[in-house]
Parts: C-alpha cells; structure tokens; sequence
C-alpha cells in the first residue's frame, strides 16, 4: 500500500492498532531520522564510537529534561547503535531491592538497561545501584540481625540510560556514576518541530499543507510529543469532517481543544486567570495557586509553569508566581504596570 495515498485509518483499524502503529513508527528508528539536539547526537556518536572501538559497552548515561522532548527515543537509537539488547523498566516499578537484583542478573553481556524516571527510585535501591554502575558487582544481604551475610554477585558488563524530568531529586553519588555523561535535552525551536511534524504525516499518510504544519508547530510548546499528538487530532478533525488538513481546519481542530494561536491550553489560561483575579496579578505562591485551583502543585510546575515562563507570561521571583505585562496583554486585559 502506498503510504501517501492512505490519508486516514482504515474503517478495521482499532485506536489499539492505531497506538501501536503510532509507537513503533513515529519513533526514529536512524540518527538521521531524529531531528535537533545536535549537540548531544555529536557527544553520543563520539562516546558510542570510542566504545566500539575498545569493544566495550558504552559507559553510563543520563538524560534529563521537560516531557516529551525524546530521552526514550535517544536510549532506542544507542541500543540500536550498538545492537544491544534493551530492558525497560521505570523508578517507580522498581519497588524493592529484589526486584533490582533480578533485573541485573538478567542481563547479557553488552545490553542496555533503560529506567525511566530514575528520581523516583527509594535511597536503599540507590544504593545497591553504585557498586552495580561503578565496579559490576551486587551486593546481596541474606538473612537479619547477627546472622546476616553479604553475598557479592559478578555481573556482565552493562550500560544503564536514565531519564528524569527533575535531576535536582538524584542525589549527588547516583549523578556521579554516570561516567558517560550527563545531557540535558533543550526545547526545540518552531522550524525543527515542523519537521518533525513533516515525517510524521509521511509516516501516517497524512496530506498536509505546509501552512497546516507550521500552525501545528507554532501551538505545541517546541516540544515533539505534543506536536504528533495535535497532528493526530487535526487528521481526525479533518477526516470526521471530510475536509482537507490545512491552516483553516487545523485552526478549527485546536480551537476545539482549547489550544490557542501561541499553544495555551484551558489550565495554562485558568492560571494566569486566577493569578490576575483572584492574587490581583501576584505574587502568590504555588501551595495557595494550586490550592485556588483544585490542582496539584506538581502539574503547575512541571507542565504549565516551564511554557508559561518560556512565554513571558509569567515569572517566578522569592514572594511567588506573578504575571507579566504580556501575560495580561496576550488576555486581553490591561496590566496595572500600564496604568
């Protein structure tokens, strides 16, 4: 079948198959293929390279960054690199220091351990990790009290990737261990993201104007998860109403999610909204902004809070969350500081 000519799903296929598809496909699956973070591709091809030279597994990696910039996507690309064999796993599934243990007597020689959000690991897991990382070995605990023993199990070489949205939360000796280094994934910029956006309708099929692309671009907070997810909803906008996918019934699509022309959605409006009428403007801090909102604090500040700043509509300072002149303006409101 020719890709370009399927413009949407076929009447049997399942939102399952559909998740599938998207998963397996949408991912880069080449270096060439994975658009921006220039910087961190030529420090991993240089790292990746030496490695296959000495013939030994890449030294340990963390990436860290906003959602949905692409830190899974780089682990996939080095484990393909160097034809390893990759085992997923995240922070919070790794409950006890069995579980660990079981994870790393698994491996083979030369495969690749993903956790994902690795903040979220407990201390004494950490801590079974270090000597893990650092010299190959894991050090199991048997029994209690008087009669416990250590047991010290050899195990093959291994690199483990990491991935967290918040760095500041791994501790110090857990950072240090990563040897291959640390790599922080930045937001990328609108051109890039329309080209993201670009492959990823080849890849579905999709018939998309170039003045569509660069609308999609422009809403989704330079960030590439949210670019293929608003692409996904227009084709289903433009397919529902038998329309062609351009600037006009992209523009219809998001304005029915509530996006709006720089990328806000209805909680990023609902903050600066009650900052201004309910805090006259700020400051007022995060505990009593989420209290005034029914939302939890971490959602403000690791989803809406970043773009917002980003924006220029809204800075943080020591007394809390205010809005800015253009915040108020991008609302329609006058801001007291014109006043």
């Amino acid at each position: 079948m020719n890709m370009k000519k399927k413009a949407f799903k076929e009447p049997g296929e399942t939102a399952e198959s559909d998740a599938l598809f998207l998963d397996t496909t949408l991912r880069p699956s080449r270096w060439d293929d994975y658009i921006g973070q220039s910087n961190i591709k030529k420090n991993l091809r240089i790292l990746l390279t030496a490695a296959k030279e000495r013939n030994h597994p890449p030294e340990h990696i963390l990436f860290y960054g906003p959602p949905g910039l692409g830190k899974t996507t780089l682990a996939h690309l080095i484990a393909k690199d160097t034809g390893a064999q990759m085992k997923v796993t995240s922070g919070p599934a790794i409950e006890k220091v069995g579980d660990l243990a079981s994870i790393l007597t698994n491996l083979s020689s030369g495969d690749i351990l993903f956790i994902d959000e690795i903040h979220r690991l407990n201390k004494t897991i950490e801590e079974v990790l270090y000597p893990a990382m650092e010299s190959g070995s894991l050090d199991i605990i048997i029994g209690k009290g008087p009669s416990a023993r250590t047991i010290q199990l050899e195990l093959p070489p291994f690199t483990l990737i990491g991935a967290t949205t918040r760095i500041a939360m791994i501790s110090s000796p857990l950072r240090s261990r990563f040897s291959g280094g640390i790599f922080k994934l930045e937001f990328y910029s609108n051109d890039e993201i329309e080209k993201i956006i670009t492959r990823s309708a080849k890849i579905l099929g999709i018939d998309l104007e170039n003045t569509a692309g660069k609308e999609i671009a422009k809403r989704s907070r330079y960030t590439p998860r949210t670019a293929n997810y608003f692409l996904k909803r227009c084709r289903d906008f433009a397919q529902v109403n038998k329309t062609q996918l351009n600037k006009k019934s992209v523009d219809e699509a998001l304005k029915l999610l509530g996006i709006d022309e720089v990328g806000l959605s209805p909680s990023d409006r609902d903050i600066l909204n009650t900052i201004i009428k309910k805090f006259s403007g700020g400051p007022v801090g995060l505990n009593t902004l989420a209290a005034a909102m029914s939302e939890e604090q971490a959602t403000i500040e690791e989803f809406n809070e970043p773009y917002l700043i980003q924006l220029g509509f809204l800075e943080r300072t020591p007394r809390g969350r205010t809005v800015t002149t253009s915040g108020y303006q991008h609302l329609g409101l006058n801001s007291p500081a014109l006043l």
